[in-house]
């Protein structure tokens, strides 16, 4: 038996219209580089990564300058969804047909686009830590502060032991994913489509500098931790 790869897929299709900004929020420079190079970049350093796929919609017109055709480790996807989820199934499927197919037991780890401050440690860590799981897993960080919850005007406090706050990469089997996001609609992530079959990921402990870029406030911390040596 062959030993099992591992690629990354890039959903990179949003438009990311909470930011505000004129053009989408990938493609806002960060630290010299554009959003999301900084996030593909991490993947293409990793030598455990086979190859490196980010999906984009059919008229995208931003990702030629930066990914020109050709760039070695790269391919493009042009069939981005209008969901996550849709952009991340599409790009699965259309794996199978590329120059570098992915086979059903090769890893995929799908990384957002807005999180720049992924790091090849930090891939490699996911990777080690979760090993041969049965199911896979995904970086995340426990919860630190207290979390309050408001329901018709009025506030609890929710316990935060064993409370964590989701990340990616997400790591999972080709064959398992495909089948967990085929069957599942209604998610916001990739290990929540896994879960909904009755199945638990791993979570392994990732960084605060991996967070996601939503809100311009946001931008401000990301260029901190990238203009940081790693």
């Amino acid at each position: 038996m062959s030993k099992p790869r591992y690629f990354a897929l890039i959903p990179a299709a949003g438009v990311g219209a909470r930011l505000g900004a004129e053009v989408p929020k990938q493609y806002l420079p960060l630290a010299g580089k554009l959003m999301l190079h900084h996030a593909a970049q991490a993947f293409l350093s990793c030598a455990a990564i086979a190859h490196t796929f980010i999906v984009v919609s059919q008229d995208d017109g931003w990702i030629d300058s930066v990914f020109p055709l050709g760039t070695e480790g790269v391919t493009l996807l042009r069939c981005g969804g209008a969901t996550r989820r849709d952009s991340v199934l599409n790009g699965l499927q259309a794996m199978q047909q590329a120059d570098v197919p992915v086979s059903a037991d090769d890893w995929v780890l799908v990384h957002d686009a807005a999180r720049p401050g992924i790091t090849s440690p930090l891939i490699e860590k996911l990777m080690a830590e979760v090993g041969d799981d049965v199911v896979g897993g995904l970086l995340a960080l426990p919860v630190v502060d207290t979390v309050k919850r408001v329901a018709d005007g009025k506030v609890t406090t929710v316990p935060r032991d064993g409370v964590w706050l989701a990340q990616t990469p997400q790591m999972f089997r080709h064959a398992l994913l495909l089948r967990a996001l085929q069957q599942n609609a209604n998610v916001t992530d990739e290990a929540s489509a896994v879960e909904a079959l009755g199945l638990s990921p791993k979570l392994v402990e990732g960084h605060l500098r991996n967070s996601k870029v939503t809100l311009a406030a946001d931008i401000a911390l990301a260029e901190l931790f990238l203009r940081q040596k790693t």
